[in-house]
């Protein structure tokens, strides 16, 4: 009997994600079109947020508060290690790729991470949402100072213009914890609703990236992007942004490991600490460099921003299929707990069939993942 060749199957939402960036590319929003696009963006953020709020108890957000030594090892991968690797990067500058774009690639070293995709990817991988809103949200707080304050360290550049990104502060409290809060306060009221239909913050999660993804890419295209660096110079580029983001998720995962984090909190300390905010980036770059130059130096930004969101959209999906077999209910009392939070009962005749499944179930599952359940 011939063998068949099973191939490695692909995560449907990595296509969405090309298909976005098609789209941008030939399609870009222009004008009037992109700031409705703009806006849809907000308002789909802000609902994701609002929904996680309602989803999660008042104990897992202080938990989230809490949880100071995961923020540290977010807020060192952010501000520590990512640097180290982008001045390693920078010796590279001049002799093998375009001094400004060697100027690009550190200036995104030393970015805030993301909090929008890093906290929707959490969500999509079953981790510690509430320690990735606290994570992600301090990270690009303390960026508004860090991140200038490094640039001035670390490199030569024209203009001062911090307080340009004070404009950050408020698009986090209104667009990000304003409805996650409200979410929250309002549990009592819509809490019992969101725990019933979890399934609709999935498609929440999805649209909200793929609206960030063809919003910030049509804009980069508007701009001409595409016509200010070479084709060979744009594989170099991909291939310096992929060995960095490479080496910073390696190292979050071993010090995940190290430091004997929960699988929820290793999660969040890769996917906060391996992105780099493309909305902080970008006008944080106008204000720091020359006009002329801005374009250029975002351009290293935009690569690492579209190849942070396809690596960890993959990664997240097998986490979250992986969190999904192991949750498979065992024995009559789980059985008949999983089947309650659905408001479902099991008749008693029934039990032993659905235990004897659910049995075969977890069985598969352990095939599957390649682990034996305890």
């Amino acid at each position: 009997m011939r063998k068949s060749i099973s191939l490695p199957s692909v995560d449907p939402f990595l296509m969405w994600l090309i298909a976005t960036v098609a789209a941008a590319t030939a399609l870009p929003a222009r004008g009037m079109v992109a700031g409705w696009f703009g806006v849809a963006t907000d308002l789909a953020i802000a609902l994701l947020f609002f929904l996680h709020g309602a989803k999660l108890s008042r104990a897992a957000v202080l938990e989230g508060i809490g949880n100071w030594r995961l923020h540290a090892l977010v807020l060192a991968s952010t501000y520590v290690l990512f640097p180290l690797v982008g001045l390693a990067t920078n010796a590279l500058d001049g002799w093998l790729i375009d001094a400004r774009l060697g100027v690009g690639l550190l200036f995104l070293t030393l970015l805030p991470s993301t909090v929008q995709s890093s906290i929707a990817f959490t969500a999509l991988a079953r981790g510690n949402v509430a320690g990735a809103v606290c994570s992600a949200s301090l990270s690009n707080l303390l960026g508004i100072v860090l991140t200038p304050l490094l640039v001035g360290v670390l490199m030569r550049t024209g203009g001062t213009g911090a307080l340009s990104s004070w404009g950050s502060v408020q698009t986090i409290a209104l667009q990000l914890l304003v409805p996650f809060v409200g979410g929250h306060l309002l549990r009592p009221v819509i809490g019992g609703w969101v725990d019933r239909n979890k399934a609709i913050l999935q498609p929440v999660d999805r649209s909200s990236i793929l609206l960030v993804v063809y919003t910030a890419f049509s804009a980069a295209v508007v701009n001409g992007i595409w016509s200010k660096v070479t084709v060979p110079q744009m594989g170099l580029l991909l291939v310096l942004s992929a060995v960095i983001l490479a080496i910073v998720m390696a190292a979050n995962a071993l010090v995940a490991r190290l430091a004997g984090l929960s699988r929820e909190d290793a999660i969040v300390l890769l996917f906060c600490g391996s992105k780099k905010s493309l909305v902080s980036g970008v006008p944080m770059a106008a204000a720091l460099f020359a006009p002329a130059t801005v374009g250029v130096v975002v351009l290293p930004l935009m690569i690492f921003h579209q190849l942070q969101l396809f690596t960890c959209a993959a990664l997240a999906g097998r986490f979250g299929r992986e969190a999904a077999l192991r949750d498979v209910p065992q024995g009559a009392d789980q059985a008949a707990s999983a089947a309650a939070a659905r408001g479902l009962a099991i008749p008693e005749a029934c039990m032993p069939g659905v235990v004897a499944n659910l049995a075969l179930l977890g069985r598969h599952a352990d095939t599957l993942l390649g682990s034996k359940r305890a």
